[in-house]
């Protein structure tokens, strides 16, 4: 009877776990009041296409709730609605749930405060569950009938899916950052105008526009979009949908920048593929060049003003502001008439294409002769515009009428033939000076803007000669560095592709790797690996940090830099003399291996030839060789100079210029070599370096091994092969350094404005790197 009576219960407990879990496998795209989600649980649609729950955007510790793709094989999620973007948790505490009154809730499990709520006014006491749908619309369900009380395709955050409509008074507002949901500056939706518009603004002013609806497409979008305008649900309302291609899994988003992108999601595929993407260039922007004025992307100048038409601000337009647009050269006739009764030229029409019409259209089904007709008879018409889908007559003031000019259709065409074949050998000229650069990955503008937050101050690195540098994280999480061109930099694009054609021919493991480029018209920068050390400078001369490198570190920095001259003089496709080698190119990785970056400077040399002459003088003071600052002739040894001066800076822990111990010495050379006349060489050590009893002999050879670096003749300084020797002991007995350069005072200065001298010069610690030196 017992063991009739277990089998019996032993059967109750499998049915009861079978029914709950039958029951729970039917309810993982929805949540109730009795079944909430917490933090790190999620409900996923129907068909495993959306996932619910909490997440965090990039590296940000914030808790935000979303949906987003359901796909394991993206390196990060694609969010396309967020509930709490502007008020996020700070912890995982939080709860998904149906509150008392009907809403869909958030909670912060500490206190039970809502975070974020569907805040209906009017839920209704029979709300049953929150469902996921296969469209990625979260719908608040009622118990025992049909429809939904709230869902959040109604409440759209940056992202536009295929089954949504977009209505006149709903929004896509961007992303405050590329990881931050908080509301950004920038807004889409349909325009104010009785005839729909899609327009983009930037804190509130328009800054895109679609042009308007003819009836088939919007007139100033040429591809990728296919939309559908349904204006029968309401009237005067018009709901916008997006139809996309069967086999993606697609979708619109309004990004940080404020671009509008249609991105094509391929099932079973990593990648992301970007579509269409608005405002596709400068001039896609709205009124970039004001009333009357024509933009074209590809000029340097993007603005002109179109034929008949002078700047209203010729000021304002040479310091290169266009927004106040162009004038009229002569007044209209009907304008000439009412004034000085003056009848001259009848008006007439110049007829110009690719332009859209301005958002203060006015739309009219005439045809076209009608059209042209009513604005010749109205003074207040200076255009018309005819679509072949439907006609517009409009009051507006981009497209414009002329006086009728004998031939002026020839001309224009002959201006545009000879616009044309200058733009085209303009174009190849440039292109015949840019160096080929088929091995070299290229990357655009956008992804490295994103990847930096905009260029945020934040994320900057620091700032040399060339510009500011900052650290970026690419979609897949590479962290990266970049270099970017500053406009006002005394380098330009010869420096900037020189350094490209030098760093990516080469490869070592003491030189920063180069993992591409960004050319885009203005825009120049260079895509490094990232070093997250950041330069040595930054240890060396650092009193706190200091004490993180001790000789063994030290030495093994010192090493590198060696071995990764020596590749570049030596052991390289090239023979590359750097000639800005100092502390602050150089480069520190995770376990403080040096890399030798910044070859804007860099020189490549035949294989038979020594050195070389320059007119101009680069480089930064106190690491630049004799013969190269005062007559201009560089060589392997200019590169040996700098690399002596970095030596002692790494032993001694000072700075070559910004050292004044001794009245006799005011240079970390005269200095060095003052100790070592009276056999006291072992104070330059830096008094930081905790075992230096263990190392004497090994640093004091480094010292040795600085002195004859920094030899006032060329003849007198090793090349690099024989340096790495000196300091790995293979060779014993090392020659006696002579006096090195720039040891002794110059006389040309009193005593009292050396002293100025020296004492403004020992707090001033940026160097420049392209210093015209004299």
């Amino acid at each position: 009877m017992e063991l009739s009576s277990g089998r019996v219960s032993g059967a109750l407990i499998v049915f009861l776990l079978c029914c709950f879990c039958s029951d729970f496998g039917s309810a993982i795209d929805t949540i109730t009041a009795s079944r909430p989600i917490r933090d790190h649980e999620t409900i996923i649609s129907n068909s495993s296409i959306f996932r619910f729950g909490f997440f965090s955007p990039g590296s940000s510790s914030n808790r935000y709730v979303g949906i987003w793709y359901n796909d394991d094989n993206k390196s990060a999620e694609t969010v396309i609605w967020v509930a709490n973007r502007n008020n996020p948790l700070n912890d995982s505490s939080g709860v998904i749930t149906i509150s008392e009154d009907g809403n869909l809730v958030v909670l912060n499990g500490q206190n039970n405060a809502v975070v974020w709520s569907s805040n209906v006014s009017n839920p209704l006491t029979n709300v049953g569950s929150a469902r996921l749908l296969d469209s990625g619309n979260l719908v608040l369900l009622p118990r025992n009938s049909n429809g939904s009380i709230w869902e959040s395709f109604q409440e759209p955050t940056d992202t536009f899916m295929s089954k949504m409509k977009l209505e006149k008074m709903l929004q896509l507002s961007s992303w405050k950052y590329p990881f931050d949901p908080s509301i950004g500056s920038f807004s889409a939706g349909i325009g104010p105008s009785n005839i729909p518009e899609v327009f983009i603004w930037n804190n509130n002013r328009p800054y895109w526009r679609s042009g308007p609806w003819n009836g088939k497409a919007f007139i100033g979008v040429f591809d990728g979009f296919d939309i559908v305008v349904d204006n029968q649900e309401r009237a005067a309302a018009y709901n916008l949908s997006f139809k996309f291609p069967n086999n993606l899994l697609s979708y619109i988003v309004l990004d940080s920048l404020g671009k509008l992108l249609q991105v094509n999601r391929v099932s079973g595929k990593e990648d992301l593929e970007v579509g269409s993407s608005y405002p596709a260039t400068e001039c896609d922007k709205y009124d970039r060049c004001g009333g009357f004025g024509s933009c074209y992307a590809k000029e340097k100048v993007f603005c002109s003003c179109l034929r008949g038409f002078v700047p209203k601000n010729v000021e304002e337009w040479n310091r290169g502001y266009s927004a106040s647009g162009c004038v009229r050269r002569r007044l209209l006739q009907c304008e000439r008439i009412s004034r000085n009764g003056e009848v001259g030229k009848a008006d007439g029409f110049l007829k110009l294409g690719m332009l859209k019409v301005p958002d203060f259209a006015e739309r009219s089904s005439v045809p076209e002769v009608k059209c042209r007709e009513q604005c010749l008879n109205n003074c207040s018409c200076i255009a018309y515009a005819y679509d072949a889908g439907i006609g517009y007559k409009k009051d507006m003031k981009v497209v414009v009428i002329v006086s009728v000019v004998v031939g002026v259709v020839a001309i224009a065409i002959c201006t545009f033939f000879l616009w044309w074949w200058m733009a085209k050998r303009k174009a190849m000229k440039e292109k015949s000076n840019m160096p080929q650069l088929q091995d070299l990955p290229v990357f655009n503008f956008e992804k490295l803007a994103i990847a930096t937050n905009n260029f945020n101050l934040t994320n900057k690195l620091g700032q040399g000669g060339f510009g500011p540098v900052y650290k970026g994280v690419l979609q897949d999480g590479q962290e990266i560095a970049v270099k970017r061109l500053s406009k006002a930099s005394g380098q330009g694009l010869e420096e900037f592709m020189n350094e490209v054609m030098v760093i990516s021919k080469l490869q070592h493991r003491n030189l920063v790797r180069l993992l591409g480029c960004c050319v885009e018209r203005e825009e120049k920068m260079l895509i490094y690996e990232y070093m997250p050390n950041k330069s040595l400078d930054a240890f060396i001369f650092d009193p706190l940090k200091q004490e993180l490198l001790d000789w063994s570190k030290r030495f093994n920095i010192i090493e590198g830099i060696s071995r990764g001259l020596m590749y570049l003089h030596r052991d390289s496709r090239l023979r590359i003399i750097h000639r800005d080698l100092k502390s602050s190119n150089i480069l520190l990785n995770e376990e403080l291996n040096p890399k030798i970056s910044d070859f804007g400077m860099a020189r490549i040399f035949g294989g038979n030839q020594d050195q070389a002459n320059t007119r101009r003088v680069v480089g930064t003071y106190g690491y630049i060789s004799p013969e190269y600052a005062m007559g201009g002739q560089f060589s392997e040894k200019s590169d040996v100079f700098s690399f002596g001066v970095l030596l002692l800076e790494i032993v001694s822990g000072k700075r070559n210029t910004g050292f004044y111990q001794d009245e006799n010495s005011p240079t970390l050379l005269g200095y060095a070599w003052k100790l070592w006349n009276e056999n006291n060489i072992s104070a330059l050590i830096d008094p930081v370096i905790s075992d230096p009893p263990s190392f004497q002999s090994e640093i004091l050879r480094c010292i040795q091994v600085g002195l004859l670096c920094v030899q006032e003749f060329v003849k007198d300084r090793p090349t690099m092969p024989t340096v790495v020797s000196m300091l790995n002991s293979e060779i014993v007995d090392l020659p006696t350094p002579k006096q090195p350069a720039f040891t002794e005072r110059q006389n040309t200065f009193d005593s009292e404005s050396s002293k100025q001298l020296r004492k403004s010069c020992s707090v001033n610690y940026v160097t420049v790197t392209a210093t015209d030196v004299r």
